[in-house]
């Protein structure tokens, strides 16, 4: 990754005072140790008519892989080769963000101890990026830097260049010109427009990026037109830190407006007296969708394949619309936390009539499920490998054959909105993958079309305008439901 920072002079305010603002003398080349690998600071001319300083930034892309152990594992088939082979060591990032606060920490505050006139001093200054991923294109990094008073250059970089019909990449060779901003003000709009451009932080986004955010973006970003893009995306589009955030910042510029101190408008806000409600958990929601979906197929008899603990059936045993209700799971652990939290050694005849606890394989035929109304894989084929959904699909599809069967599986798109789950990191150690939208409907729908099925979907959980919901559902019906009353 390489940046580079120029400024021209005059004999009474010479361009190498750049030397004394970044804190690095001209004449020395030196080297930092950064989480990513070593930084390099150099200046390929000096003078008093131009001065360049160059941060080139050496990423250890092997110590980035180790670092990431224990993270489980991705959903995508390629993620594992993607530790390997992408554009870390090349394009600028987050990784480059981080290197410049680590190596001008002193510069981006505006400390110059030897020289103190110098800090609040505008320039000018030219900034030059050869390589920027640009998720937005050049139209989106004009939009982020124009207001900040930079004339922007942003060229597309091509595919390639010997075959234009390809079209461009999401790369941009950017280049930024201005005369009325200072050193300090220069590097914190590149800390944080960086890694919003690139659209992907390459570490752990803890609640302490708010006030990094903050302190960064004092003085423009409260006022930016794309303030609220510019927040999601620094802060890996958490919510709940992008709604801190920008909480935070409205109250930067309400007391602007007021010519007053924060502290003053924030203590005018009386504390909330009453408690929030807290939000329903998602096991809840999915278990209230299933039993809705269930009402709705009209189903009495209904198999709770891959039961786990029992929580679904315990929910299914409180409407008497079910009259039969067989919990299905391979785990002899967990069919027997699942009857003791049933109570069946205490339940009356009647209620413990209606409910059977079998062990066995959704991966092999049971005749035991055949005849059935309904059977739900609710958070199960998931913990799968691949190889052997087939064989799962084979035994209820095509086996069991209930006339309405019901998948749930976790959506890998709305993984971005869990705070405490790092990036790439599945949502249970035990997932053997996590689809995609896309990827969960081409399985159903090639699911339904060989087994004799129509399906419809259904979210469970906040439907995302972005990443849509964090659970996703299935819904399949016989399409000859005499078939399945025969059976």
């Amino acid at each position: 990754m390489f940046l580079t920072l120029s400024t021209t002079g005059t004999p009474e305010r010479p361009a190498t005072d750049l030397g004394y603002l970044l804190h690095k003398h001209p004449d020395k080349a030196q080297a930092f140790s950064t989480s990513s690998g070593t930084a390099h600071v150099l200046y390929p001319e000096a003078d008093a008519g131009r001065c360049t300083a160059a941060l080139l930034l050496e990423v250890d892309t092997v110590a980035l892989v180790r670092k990431g152990k224990g993270k489980g594992r991705g959903g995508a088939p390629d993620a594992a080769l993607a530790q390997y082979v992408n554009d870390r060591p090349y394009a600028a990032s987050s990784l480059l963000a981080v290197a410049l606060s680590s190596v001008f920490s002193s510069a981006m505050k505006g400390v110059c101890h030897a020289r103190p006139e110098l800090p609040g001093q505008a320039r000018p200054l030219r900034v030059e990026v050869p390589a920027l991923p640009a998720r937005g294109g050049p139209g989106l990094v004009t939009r982020l830097f124009e207001p900040l008073g930079w004339t922007v250059t942003a060229q597309a970089v091509p595919l390639d260049a010997e075959f234009p019909d390809w079209g461009d990449s999401r790369y941009v060779r950017l280049v930024l010109e201005s005369g009325t901003l200072t050193v300090a003000e220069a590097l914190r709009h590149l800390y944080v427009l960086l890694p919003v451009l690139d659209d992907a932080k390459h570490y752990w986004v803890a609640p302490d990026e708010v006030d990094k955010l903050l302190r960064a973006g004092e003085g423009w970003l409260p006022g930016h037109p794309e303030q609220k893009l510019i927040t999601s995306r620094y802060l890996s589009r958490r919510w709940s830190l992008t709604r801190q955030a920008t909480e935070r910042l409205e109250l930067v510029r309400l007391a602007e407006a007021d010519d007053s101190e924060v502290e003053t408008i924030d203590n005018a806000v009386e504390a909330e007296t009453e408690t929030e409600e807290k939000p329903t958990p998602l096991a809840v929601q999915r278990r209230e969708a299933i039993v809705t979906a269930l009402r709705r197929s009209g189903a009495a008899r209904v198999l709770d394949l891959g039961c786990g603990q029992g929580q679904l059936v315990q929910t299914l045993l409180k409407d008497p619309a079910f009259t039969e209700i067989v919990g299905v799971d391979v785990s002899m652990r967990a069919l027997t936390i699942a009857s003791r939290r049933l109570k069946l050694d205490r339940m009356g005849e009647r209620q413990a009539s209606r409910v059977t606890l079998l062990q066995g394989s959704l991966t092999y035929t049971d005749t035991r499920l055949k005849g059935y109304d309904a059977a739900v894989l609710s958070e199960v084929i998931e913990h799968l490998d691949l190889p052997r959904l087939p064989a799962l699909e084979y035994a209820v599809f095509g086996a069991a054959r209930p006339r309405t069967v019901l998948v749930t599986t976790p959506n890998v798109e709305y993984n971005v909105r869990w705070e405490t789950l790092p990036a790439g990191q599945v949502r249970h150690g035990d997932h053997r993958f996590e689809w995609t939208r896309d990827e969960f409907r081409a399985w159903a729908q090639a699911v339904a079309e060989r087994h004799g099925y129509t399906v419809a979907y259904e979210p469970v959980g906040p439907d995302d305008p972005e990443v849509g919901p964090p659970t996703q559902m299935a819904l399949f019906t016989l399409t000859n439901p005499k078939e399945a009353k025969a059976a």
